[in-house]
């Protein structure tokens, strides 16, 4: 027998004759970057609701096929829908971030008349990497699930919070 979709097949397999019923797609894209930020992060509020808004730009070094060293650089810009805006604080130009969340694009013609994109994400979850202040010295920062991370430039570890004094 030939199935013209996979939920007439469900239903037909499963002894159903009844197709009138409809089974729900779905559909999932995400996206992860690490990159730093291009400048400090807006924090505002619309419809009650707060977002915090920041670019991430991620640079990757490549040889092409001539063996010349090349940089391509990928901006991404960022709304993080959250009640817990204390990361703001720390989302500054130059930070080194992990963000992942759902992807979306959006092309126009740019100043030169040229097709161009944006591509924005609906951020999900945010970490801070490898931050370093003025002195040198690391420098801890929440992430967006509420851990304290202390990081370097190649590392991040993770600090929960203070266990109970229960002794099970």
């Amino acid at each position: 027998m030939i199935y013209k979709d996979f939920a007439s097949f469900l239903l037909l397999e499963c002894g159903r004759t009844d197709t009138s019923i409809t089974i729900k797609k779905t559909v999932m894209i995400k996206l992860q970057i690490v990159g730093n930020l291009g400048k400090d992060c807006i924090v505002k509020e619309v419809n009650g609701k707060n977002v915090i808004n920041f670019s991430v730009a991620h640079t990757e070094r490549f040889k092409d096929s001539q063996g010349n060293q090349k940089e391509r650089t990928t901006w991404v810009e960022c709304a993080y829908w959250t009640d817990r805006t204390a990361v703001a604080a720390y989302l500054k130009k130059g930070q080194m971030v992990y963000a992942e969340g759902s992807p979306e694009a959006e092309g126009y013609m740019n100043k030169d008349n040229q097709a161009a994109a944006t591509l924005r994400m609906r951020v999900q979850n945010v970490q801070l990497l490898g931050s370093k202040n003025e002195g040198g010295q690391n420098n801890p920062a929440p992430s967006s699930s509420g851990n304290t991370q202390m990081s370097n430039t190649n590392k991040s570890m993770e600090i929960s919070e203070p266990a109970d004094d229960l002794p099970f």
